[in-house]
């Protein structure tokens, strides 16, 4: 087997991610894109396509990293997202759940089944309030190709298909307080940005995060990477066959304001004002 050519690897990942962006226009002259930087492998390639990607279209960048606060694991990934966007020149917003909040996620994933519940739901609605708060136009994540084949299977499974529109390259949203979000690395397998990181010797954190291993989503990547290793291309074809069957366009979400904290929300009240309820009721018994 002929060893892996950096610079032919590199340009494949380039235009994959810059055909993808320019398909669906995730980005458009003078936006300002907030990059949710977690420290990972997928976020960090996110913000270097991104700040490549800046060559040829006119647009703003800004980081926003958010430390949920799990002792032992996010001190790394707050380290690699400030050491990347130092090193490229893009300014980084640095959130905590404890101030934004008042609490961390140790201090209350067990009033939940998963801790990535809540970690999801307080993680976005930070992101979001700061996205809207500094101008974003767009919020930028990492989901990779493996991260949409899973949550697809996740909401079919549960039979939960209102969730299908959130499946696409690019979320529009009706409602002024919501920042639309973008995913260049929609279409990208997730072995690849390891490879990537490992390929150009970049700083990232590489580390599972301990509350990960009971969640339905480890299930789920579980099970698609035995199917992938007895039969490569099992990811791909559940992809293909996806946007096939559903013809994937930019999804379309109309959304109220939350009674009580005034965000955006499916519901008369939030999810994160939902969950701050449940943390408040079980201090109390």
């Amino acid at each position: 087997m002929e060893p892996l050519n950096q610079e032919k690897f590199n340009l494949m990942i380039k235009n994959r991610a810059e055909k993808l962006i320019k398909d669906y226009k995730l980005i458009e002259q003078g936006d300002k894109i907030a990059i949710a930087l977690s420290g990972g492998k997928d976020s960090i390639l996110t913000l270097h396509i991104l700040k490549n990607f800046q060559k040829e279209m006119r647009f703003d960048m800004v980081a926003i990293a958010v430390d949920e606060g799990i002792k032992g694991y996010r001190k790394q990934g707050m380290e690699s997202a400030k050491s990347n966007a130092k090193s490229l020149g893009i300014e980084l917003i640095k959130k905590s759940l404890k101030t934004e909040m008042g609490f961390s996620l140790d201090e209350v994933y067990s009033c939940f089944k998963s801790a990535c519940i809540p970690c999801g739901v307080f993680r976005r609605h930070i992101l979001n309030k700061t996205a809207f708060e500094i101008g974003a136009t767009k919020i930028a994540t990492g989901h990779n190709l493996d991260d949409e084949i899973q949550s697809f299977l996740m909401s079919f499974a549960r039979g939960d298909v209102l969730k299908f529109s959130k499946f696409s390259p690019r979320l529009e949203v009706i409602h002024p307080r919501l920042i639309p979000r973008i995913k260049p690395l929609w279409n990208t397998p997730e072995r690849e940005v390891g490879i990537w990181a490992v390929l150009n010797e970049i700083e990232v954190h590489f580390d599972e995060c301990p509350y990960s291993e009971l969640s339905l989503r480890a299930k789920t990547k579980d099970f698609l990477n035995r199917a992938e290793s007895k039969k490569p291309g099992t990811k791909k074809a559940v992809m293909d066959s996806f946007i096939k069957s559903l013809n994937i366009k930019p999804g379309i979400i109309e959304l109220k304001d939350c009674k009580l904290c005034g965000e955006p929300s499916s519901s008369t009240i939030c999810k994160a004002c939902e969950m701050k309820k449940i943390i408040s009721d079980y201090k109390k018994t």
